[in-house]
Order: C-alpha cells, then structure tokens, then sequence
C-alpha cells in the first residue's frame, strides 16, 4: 500500500485495515498498523476517531512496546480529538515512575505535539510543580524531553513556571562540569549539546533572574562556555559547540551581563568573523548585529569595522538560488553600528563596492547608504556628492525618495545652492548619464544656474545646450520636469536671448501635440507664460523653502530597525511592540534583481513614487497621550505623476478593544492545521531528531536552532503559515497607537492606519500580498460588537504578487462597551486555505477625547456624582509595580490626561477625558488613582460618569491597563442589557 501510494495512485480502499490493524493483539500486525496509519492519515480523517479507543487502552496498558508505538502515532499525527482524549493520559505516563525512560520520553514528546495543537490540554496550575520534578530526572534522554516540552510552556505563560528556574540553572551546571554524563549523550566530547540549547532557550523566557546566587551560578556556566569553545577542524564538533556558544550569547545579552563579559563576548565573535569558512563566519556576524541591541559596546565593535569590510565582498558560496548571506548580515551590521565618527569610512566603502556588487545587492547598498549619508553627514556639500554618486553608479536602484531629498536640502540651504548646481553641471559633461541623474541636474541647473552664469560653459544658452542633449533619450516622465527647466532658463535670461528663445519655443510649439496630457498642458502653459516678457520672473520665481520635517527615508529605517536574528522570546516581544512595521506596498523595483526583505534590513523604497505611501504614521511620533502627530505629505519636486496621498481622506486614529477577559490567548486557526497556538514564533520547537554531519549545509542552516532542532517536513509545512510575531501583542499596541501591522505571516501582512472623530471613525486595511504569486479567493468580513456599527468596503478576491490593496472600514460607536469586534481573513495560496480570526482595535479608548480641567470645573462635578451606580470605586490589587510618572504616561497613552495640582496628596493622580458616543455624546469622565507608596501593587481607583453603564465600562477598562494578571470574568454591567446574538460578541466570547 505505502508502495502505490507513493507511485501517487489513490489507496482509500486500504484505510479501514490500516485502522482495523491497531486492535490486532500481535506486534507485527499492530506494528504495520500503527506505520501505515501515521503515513496515510491526517488528524481530521474520519477513520482516526475509529482507534481513539484503541489507541488509548495501548498508552495505558502495561506493554511498554505498545504504549511506544501509540506514543509514536499519536505524536506525528496530532489533531484536537487526540489531544482532548489522550492528554490526561499522556500525562500520567510521563510522571509514572514505573514507566521505562523509554516510554516517559515518547511521552514527553507526545504531549509537547499535543500542547501545540490545543494549549488547553495542559492545565497550569496543576502541571507547574509536576514540570519542576521532571527537572529533576537523572536521565537525560527524558530530561531532553521534558526541557523541549518546557521550552512551549514558558513561551505561553512564564509565570507559572518559576520554580523551573534554578532546576535550569543546576541541569547547565551539571552538563558544564560534565558530571555524570552517560557516554551516550556526549557528542564529540560535547555533554548533550541538545539538551544544553534547550535549557539556555528556556532561561530566555523568564525576564530575569533575581536570586543572586542562582545569576552567580548561571554566569560562571556561561562564562565556562565561551572560555571553552573555539573553532576545530572537525565540521561536527564545530556545529554543537557553536550551536551552544551562540545560544549561551543570546541568553547573556537578555541578562544584561556585565560589560567585561559582554566585551569578552564581542572578542569571541571577531574571530569568528575573520575564519574563512563562510557558516562560521555568518555566524558571527549574525550574533555582533544582535550585540548591537545593547549599551556601551558600540565601541568595542567598532574595533572590527575593518574586518566587517572585508566580509561584506567576500564571494559567499551559499546557495546561488538567493544573494549571498554573508553579504547581507555584514551590511546589516555595518548599518547598525554606524555613526558621525565613522560614517565617512563605512559610506565610502557601501559606494566603492557599488560599482562592483551584484545587481540584488544594490538597491539595498543604495538605500542604506543614502540614509546613512543623511544621518551622519558633517556637513552638506558632502551629503550631496555621496547621493550624486549613488545614483551615477546605482541609477536603476535608486528610488525617487533619495533624489527629492536632495532637493529639500539643496531649496532650504542658500549656501548649498551653486555647490550642488556646480556638480550637476559635471555630471551632466559626462557621455551617458541614468535617467535619475538628468531629473536632479535638470532641476537643480533650472533653479540655480543663474548662480553658476559667470562660470566657464555655464552661460544660460549652454546650460541649455547639455540639457537639451539628453532629451532625446529620457522617458515622459523627465520630459516633463525637462520643460519646466526651460521656461526657468528663460525666465533668467532676462532681457531674453532671441535666439534661445526661438528655440525653446520651438520646443514648446512641438510638444503642444503631444498625446501625454501632462506633457502637453506643460508645453501650452510654458508657451503662454513665457510671452510675458519680465512678468515672468515673478510667475516662475524660485521655489520656496520647504517646511522641515522628517526624512522619509530614515522614517522607514526607524520603522523597522530591528533585529531578526534569533532574540530572547522577552526582548523579542518588547521590540515588536515598540516598533511600528511598514506596510508592504507593490514591489515595481528594476527587472535587474530585487533584494531580498532582510528582517534587520530597511523595507526597500519601491522606484516608481505613485506606488508609495508616503504617510506612512509612524507609531513612534504618537504624543504621550496616544494621539496621532500629523505627518505632513514629503515635499516633492515637480513631476508629472505625484504620488497620491493615499490615506488622505482618513478620518483619524483607529482602535479596538481587546479581549472581554484579560489575558485570553489568541489562536490561529490554519485549513489542515486547526488549532495551532499563535504564539511567538521563537517559542515554536521542532521535533528534536539526531544530528549527522551538516558539512554542505548553506550557512543559514549553522543557525544553533537548525543544528540541534531540524523539525521534520511536516513542521517545516506547518512554519509556513505561522503567524510573525505574536498577534495577541501586535493587537495590544495597536490599542494605544493609530497604525501599525496587525497581522502577517510569510505570505499576507494586514496593516491598519486609522483616525478617529468624536463617536466615528474610518480605519484602512491594507492587505499585502508579500510573495511573488497571486492570493486567491481572499474574504475579509467584519463580525462587529453590537455597540459597533461597522462597514467595510468591498475586499478583491485576488490580490496580484508583491502588491497591496487598501479597504476603507467606516465605525460608528453607539454607546459604551468593552466588547471586541473581529475580522475574519481568509485567502488560498497554491492549494492551501488559510484561515484567521483577528480582534480590531476598536477600543474603548478610542472614542476617548483628552480634557484638562481646572479646579473650579472639576470638583463640582465630582461632588454632583455623588455615588453608585454614577460614581464607582474599588481597591485594586496585583497592580504591575511601578513609578507614579509611568502610570501618569499610560493614561495619557489610554487618552486620559492627568490633571496635576488637583489631589494634594503627590501620591495620588486625578485624571480627565471626554467619552464619545451615539447614545451620550460627548460625556465628561472623571478619574482619581489612590496609591500607598509601601505597596505599588494595590491602589485604590474612582471613576464617575454621567452614565452608569459607562462608568462601570471605564473602570474595567483601566483596571485591566493596571493589573498584570488575569482579571477574573467580567460580571454583567450595572445597566441591564436584553441578551445579544451579536456575532461579534459571540466569537470573541469563544476567543
């Protein structure tokens, strides 16, 4: 059977007796039974639920060889049913002390497949102290299991799992020392490499390690493994001592070690940099740009910019399918570690290495290097001889954004002006120029050359001359900006010049006809007005001053400046909430090669401008209340397509609420994969299988995840569709901030921009097709709350590759509630269906508008609420500790403004807002926060409203802000309520 079915022929008719195979009562029957039916069968075949039965009296039977073949089929298939039916089970095995550590180490295994298919089926508080005594275990093949196991229980819920911290700590001191350590588990010498990654992986999920003499401990491990490990000659050694050394370097850097050690850790890694085996030295590299997240070591790194150099041309003999790896992460970190001391050397080496870098590779050369030249340059003439450079090497790959920054600097600095025309008047000298180069010389001489006319060969007829050279061979596009500069040389030549002025007429008079509308009213309008004689020098005087602003460009790198090689699971979470992601606009780079989306390297600016968003909001310019500072559209030059403002009919900030209980986990649900946990996508451990000799691996497989975690094909098919990054805490930012991705997995990025007024609101979903093929059959529908009206615009069925596609969702709030409204994505990539549930943030906060009121407005209306259900008040315990200032920031995030001078008690905080609505209008909320300074974790909160309902809903509100444990369930609102069958409430009720 398992013959035809891999000949591809169709074997339904042997399925029942593959099934029927398990209840045989001899091993080779059973055997072949429990083979063909893990080979054939997917979790949510019908004929599973048929050997439920079986399959559970063989785990809790007493031959251990059955449970084993159980254990095993239970493990690669997976699925809901088994999970709900055979944990409990599952789990007994694994603290049996009668079980073989053969058996228990299936089960541990087991039950982290079954974990990852429904969390629930590991119940915390019952498990936790049971976690801690597996720790315990002498053998350390169970020991290996169990820790795998851990790894995916921290990754969810940390807390519950501290007493599993110093185990952690003894079980790496125990394989440093060697002790006791069966010959079996040594791998070239190594104890248990596999073992000792997973603990390290494990540690990183704790925030930190307080007990001074468990850090004691931890720190003289880590420091035993990097005295201990230096590059051999043998390919295997090499692959789990490095595999140990670069995981025990991540969890140095989420401890925030010492200086001396961090130093040591730099110095290790610059040998690593300068071996000539290119999996080594990526690696390397990989692990110096992550050293960058840290304080007081730019300096050390720096020590190395030479040798980082030198990597960055190396030829890379990775996989010549994609740019050389070795490349990309050398480039990542010399961005990241460039500034005004050495940004001159770092930039002229991106440019001299232009000339000669493969054609993927320069566009991100191009980009990095312009917004490095903007960053650090020492002064001005030098910023504009590097981007002239740029775009005479690297023209295809220059995006329009580099050159009309140019323009800005050069129009807002008069002492800048006959520099940079002077240097376009050279460049244009030269035989064959890009295109890009004629737009920008063009623009500048047709500004600025009445600047250079005392110069040699810069007399207005021959600046005409060259300029007019290049016509013949430009697009329509710089025709356009062509004309324009002509009717400014005429408007400085001034008593004309008959004869350039015939001959720019004539110009004027041939492209009157010209079947490009833009082209044509420029040739019309130019004619007319430069019959005006001296009148014209006021019509086409020069350009005002643009107003200063942030760069676009370096607005986008702050946007995704962020590490992506494998951090902590803390820092990792830290830094996606604090960064904002850019939105995937449609790829329309050169047919010569495009860059690879490198995750630490910047999102690359499409060339063509109609394309771009340029209004991007930047998450990290929102004011400490939360709302939105106004991003003004990027100052253009003229051209004949300005790119369109696309998010110009907003309206305001967009936000959701989040989930009806705190803490409630998000869940994924893929077609073939349902119930696979949305979590973080460094919590997600392969099965662990033995490692053999990876000598031809490409270097992005010496990663120490690869080596000591291959997962088999059917993980790798189920990493495909996991989410990137964690939803759950992608929804949370987005409550407190207007834009920024809700969702993305490696084939679709949903990003939300939005804007709020009063009790309406318009958000944009931006769907973006990131891979190079078409998404099918994509829906969006909105299941909205019954306080929410909402309307979404219609979604395409087909989004086209590397493009995005934008769809307007009008919201209207009708009276207060904390209930969440969903959006239902699904779309189909080649025969997979994908299929998600992501909460909107449509908050609560969001209808809030920040009031400051004054004393002799506040207390009146204080006292006038006199009591409940209008003026609610409650201690609130388990408060997350912290300073009154913090506190002060997170309600000026939520939209309260906090009104100082109002409590006399400095202890205490007083905080206003106005609530918005269909049903209250606009409705003054009143805040007072009563703090004991012995005791940050309790506090003692009043809230007053005009409406009850929406007292009761804002004090919720704020308690789950302030509370970092679960909240226990929401008891019903003060306001009765008929009971809702809104959709929306009944899936996040599910959620």
């Amino acid at each position: 059977m398992l013959y035809i079915y891999m000949l591809g022929y169709d074997v339904d008719f042997g399925h029942m007796e593959a099934v029927s195979l398990i209840s045989a009562p001899k091993y080779p029957e059973k055997q072949v039974g429990y083979i063909v039916t893990s080979c054939l069968l997917n979790e949510n075949h019908d004929f599973l639920r048929l050997a439920i039965n079986t399959v559970r009296n063989d785990i809790i039977g007493r031959n251990e060889t059955f449970q084993c073949l159980a254990l095993t089929m239970v493990g690669n298939i997976g699925g809901r049913e088994f999970a709900e039916s055979l944990a409990p089970d599952v789990q007994k095995l694994i603290i049996s002390s009668s079980c073989r550590p053969l058996v228990r180490k299936k089960a541990a295994l087991c039950l982290l497949r079954l974990y990852r298919k429904n969390p629930d089926v590991v119940n915390v508080d019952g498990w936790a102290d049971r976690m801690a005594q597996l720790l315990d275990e002498r053998d350390l093949g169970v020991l290996t299991s169990s820790m795998s196991l851990l790894v995916a229980l921290v990754s969810n819920n940390h807390e519950a799992y501290w007493s599993c911290l110093p185990k952690c700590v003894k079980i790496l001191e125990r394989l440093a020392r060697n002790q006791d350590v069966p010959q079996e588990y040594t791998y070239y010498g190594i104890p248990s490499p596999w073992l000792q990654v997973k603990t390290m992986r494990a540690l990183q999920y704790f925030p930190t390690v307080e007990d001074p003499n468990t850090r004691r401990s931890l720190f003289e491990v880590l420091q035993r493994i990097l005295m201990g490990t230096d590059v051999v000659k043998n390919v295997n050694k090499n692959n789990a001592s490095h595999a140990v050394l670069f995981e025990a370097l991540a969890l140095v850097m989420h401890l925030d070690a010492e200086k001396e050690m961090m130093s040591q850790c730099i110095a290790l890694l610059g040998k690593f940099i300068a071996v000539r085996e290119p999996n080594i030295r990526y690696l390397g590299l990989e692990n110096m740009t992550r050293m960058l997240m840290v304080t007081d070591v730019h300096d050390i790194i720096k020590r190395h910019q030479a040798q980082i150099i030198t990597s960055l041309k190396d030829p890379d003999i990775s996989d010549s399918i994609v740019p050389p790896l070795v490349f990309w992460r050398a480039l990542d970190l010399l961005y990241g570690m460039c500034d005004v001391s050495n940004a001159k050397d770092i930039v002229e080496e991106l440019l001299q290495y232009l000339s000669t870098a493969d054609f993927a590779m320069r566009e991100e050369l191009s980009l990095k290097a312009a917004i490095l030249a903007e960053k650090f340059a020492p002064d001005l003439s030098w910023y504009v001889d590097v981007i002239l450079q740029l775009i005479d090497k690297a023209g295809d790959f220059v995006s329009d954004d580099i050159w009309f920054r140019v323009v800005q600097f050069v129009t807002n600095n008069e002492d800048l002006q006959p520099y940079a025309a002077a240097k376009a008047r050279e460049y244009l000298d030269k035989p064959a120029i890009h295109e890009t180069m004629v737009k920008v010389s063009a623009y500048l001489l047709g500004e600025y050359s009445h600047l250079l006319a005392r110069r040699p060969g810069c007399s207005p007829k021959e600046i005409f001359s060259i300029i007019h050279e290049k016509l013949p061979t430009v697009s329509m596009s710089t025709v356009a900006i062509l004309l324009s500069t002509y009717a400014k040389i005429l408007m400085h030549t001034q008593p004309a010049d008959p004869e350039l002025q015939n001959q720019i007429w004539t110009i004027f008079n041939k492209y009157e006809s010209c079947i490009e509308v833009e082209i044509q009213q420029r040739a019309v309008e130019y004619f007319a007005l430069s019959r005006k004689g001296v009148a014209l020098m006021d019509i086409l005087a020069e350009m005002p001053k643009f107003p200063e602003r942030q760069s676009s460009l370096i607005k986008k790198a702050e946007d995704v400046e962020v590490d992506t090689a494998e951090q902590s699971a803390i820092k990792l979470r830290a830094q996606q909430q604090q960064t904002s992601t850019a939105l995937v606009v449609a790829d329309q780079s050169s047919a010569n090669g495009t860059s690879p989306v490198n995750q630490l390297g910047l999102v690359k600016v499409p060339s063509m401008s109609s394309s771009v968003d340029h209004n991007s909001t930047d998450p990290g310019m929102a004011q400490p209340n939360g709302t939105l500072t106004k991003v003004d559209p990027q100052p253009q030059p003229p051209s004949p397509s300005p790119s369109p403002d696309l998010l110009g009919d907003l309206l305001g900030p967009l936000a959701i609420e989040g989930p009806p209980v705190a803490g409630e986990s998000e869940q994924n649900v893929v077609s073939g994969l349902e119930g696979v946990a949305a979590v973080d996508a460094a919590a997600i451990v392969p099965v662990t299988v033995q490692t053999n000799a990876v000598e031809n691996l490409p270097c992005w497989m010496g990663s120490p995840r690869f080596l000591l975690d291959r997962a088999g094909f059917s993980d790798y098919m189920l990493w495909l569709y996991i989410p990137i990054g964690n939803i759950a805490e992608r929804f949370h930012a987005l409550c407190l901030k207007d834009s920024g991705v809700l969702y993305e997995d490696p084939y679709v990025q949903i990003g939300i921009k939005a804007e709020w007024r009063g009790h309406h609101g318009r958000l944009v979903l931006f769907l973006g097709n990131k891979n190079t093929s078409p998404l099918f059959s994509v829906q969006a529908l909105i299941l909205p709350p019954s306080h929410l009206k909402m309307e979404l615009s219609l979604v395409p069925e087909t989004i086209p590759p590397r493009a995005q596609v934008q769809c307007p969702l009008e919201v209207m709030n009708l009276r207060p509630s904390r209930d969440v409204a969903v959006l239902d994505f699904s779309y189909k990539f080649n025969t997979n269906m994908v299929n998600v549930k992501l909460r909107l943030p449509a908050v609560l906060n969001k209808f809030l508008q920040p009031i400051t009121v004054s004393a002799e407005e506040f207390f009146p209306q204080w006292r006038s609420l006199s009591g409940p259900p209008l003026k609610l008040q409650e201690v609130v315990r388990g408060v997350r500790p912290m300073p009154l200032l913090e506190m002060a920031n997170l309600f000026n995030s939520c939209h309260l403004i906090v009104c100082p001078g109002l409590d006399p008690n400095p202890n205490n905080l007083v905080a206003s807002t106005t609530f918005y609505s269909e049903s209250t209008r606009a409705m003054l909320c009143l805040t007072r926060i009563e703090t004991d300074p012995a005791d940050r974790t309790q506090l003692r909160m009043t809230v007053a409203s005009g409406d009850p309902t929406l007292t009761f809903e804002l004090k919720e509100f704020i308690k789950e802000q302030l509370v970092s444990i679960p909240t226990a369930p929401r008891p019903p609102a003060p306001a009765p309520a008929a009971p809702s069958n809104d959709p929306g409430a009944m899936l996040a009720g599910l959620l």
